[in-house]
């Protein structure tokens, strides 16, 4: 007998008895919780979803009408693998008009802002690396490097009545010699959390002595209530330092279905990044970057809306939330679309959500997706229009007063 993939194999007779699964580090990966919800209410009438992070309107029709105009053009074929000349060109004027001077042999186009995330993982981390990430956190981001055999070490926000918040010495401690990356989303999906510009400050410096990666998720900067783009790493860093930024169209300009997103990196990086891409999608569509490139070039006014749009929905929802005495939540959010909110008495929330889809038809995603730190919370989009929030608010009050039974043990604040 012989081991293959996890699994024993009779080498004398490999078929007898085939191991057919993944190999182990894949099995090891956690499945999103998030769409076990999903997948449980998707389709069945009634439910109101608000478990996916997605604006309830779609692109714009300027946006949509420049990838028709490219589709009915013939322009189906390959492109450059990094991206068009022009998109990279339009995305290094975008960068340096919120961040200063990104030249666009610094960037690099990916399809979504996920496989950026994925192609950055793969290009800096290796079997045995030792990461740090800042959580409760997008699952995705958390597991991406497990893929690849690293060992991730999370520090965990604080919650309490300012909402969540950074303790800095801890993080500091945690990045120790020889870790190989910091893993960051601000503002963070999903507790809304804003990294402040003196911690970024502090946080890069320690990493610049260590030779520590930052790995800086920033799909949500524009999504930031308290000027036009949130603190970002880029603003401080050289364009040589260990830093890569990763983005994406989906929430920016309203385009999740298009699956389009870039990188920000060192120069010296995007040959290698820039193999990656050829190995796993070759390159994004013509169309989808023309329509693309049109919304960096005059998605402004979309912007401009939909931030003030969340910034209504968001205190609608927290003053409604607020009203209910078995819901806790800290200060509004600084950034992003969430609440991130405990409830008294869940200490599974994977349950919980599932329950509050086959009672009353309401679908939130469970804190537990977003690591253990998030047990006990449950995340809502608040992406949406008030009357919407106004039906949620009320199914979810329907289940508290009339199906919710907390358990004898209640879940502390991490």
């Amino acid at each position: 007998m012989t081991t293959n993939l996890g699994g024993s194999v009779d080498v004398e007779n490999p078929l007898s008895n085939p191991d057919l699964r993944a190999r182990e580090g894949v099995r090891a990966l956690r499945s999103s919780k998030i769409r076990d919800v999903a997948n449980a209410g998707m389709g069945r009438p009634g439910v109101l979803p608000f478990w996916f992070g997605e604006p309830d309107v779609p692109t714009s029709q300027a946006i949509r009408d420049v990838a028709i105009a490219e589709l009915d053009a013939g322009n189906v074929f390959y492109t450059h693998g990094l991206g068009t000349a022009s998109l990279r060109s339009a995305l290094a004027d975008y960068g340096t008009t919120l961040h200063g001077a990104v030249e666009a042999d610094r960037i690099a186009v990916t399809n979504s802002g996920t496989a950026a995330l994925m192609v950055t993982v793969q290009a800096l981390i290796t079997t045995g690396d030792r990461v740090v990430a800042v959580t409760p956190l997008w699952p995705n981001l958390v597991e991406m490097p497990k893929v690849y055999g690293a060992v991730v070490e999370t520090v965990s926000l604080d919650f309490g009545p300012a909402g969540w918040q950074l303790d800095l010495d801890r993080l500091l401690s945690a990045l120790t010699p020889g870790t190989r990356a910091l893993l960051i989303n601000s503002p963070n999906n999903p507790t809304s959390w804003v990294l402040t510009a003196a911690e970024q400050r502090v946080i890069l410096e320690h990493c610049r002595r260590l030779g520590i990666w930052v790995v800086s998720d920033d799909v949500y900067e524009r999504y930031y209530f308290a000027g036009d783009a949130a603190p970002s790493f880029l603003d401080i860093a050289d364009a040589s330092e260990r830093l890569v930024s990763t983005n994406s169209f989906s929430k920016t300009w309203l385009m999740t279905g298009w699956r389009i997103g870039w990188i920000t990196a060192p120069a010296a990086l995007i040959p290698e990044i820039s193999k990656l891409i050829e190995f796993s999608t070759t390159c994004s569509p013509g169309f989808v970057q023309a329509a693309a490139e049109h919304a960096v070039r005059h998605g402004e006014p979309i912007i401009a809306d939909t931030v003030s749009r969340l910034r209504r929905s968001r205190d609608h929802l927290a003053a409604a939330l607020g009203a209910l005495p078995q819901v806790e939540l800290g200060a509004p959010a600084g950034g992003a679309m969430y609440s991130f909110f405990r409830v008294e008495g869940v200490t599974d929330s994977l349950a919980f959500c599932r329950d509050l889809i086959d009672k009353v038809g309401l679908g939130l995603a469970p804190g537990i997706a977003f690591g253990d730190e998030g047990e006990g919370f449950v995340r809502w989009c608040f992406a949406s229009d008030g009357d919407r929030i106004d039906d949620g608010v009320n199914r979810l009050a329907d289940y508290l007063q009339n199906h919710h039974r907390p358990s004898a043990a209640t879940t502390t604040a991490p």
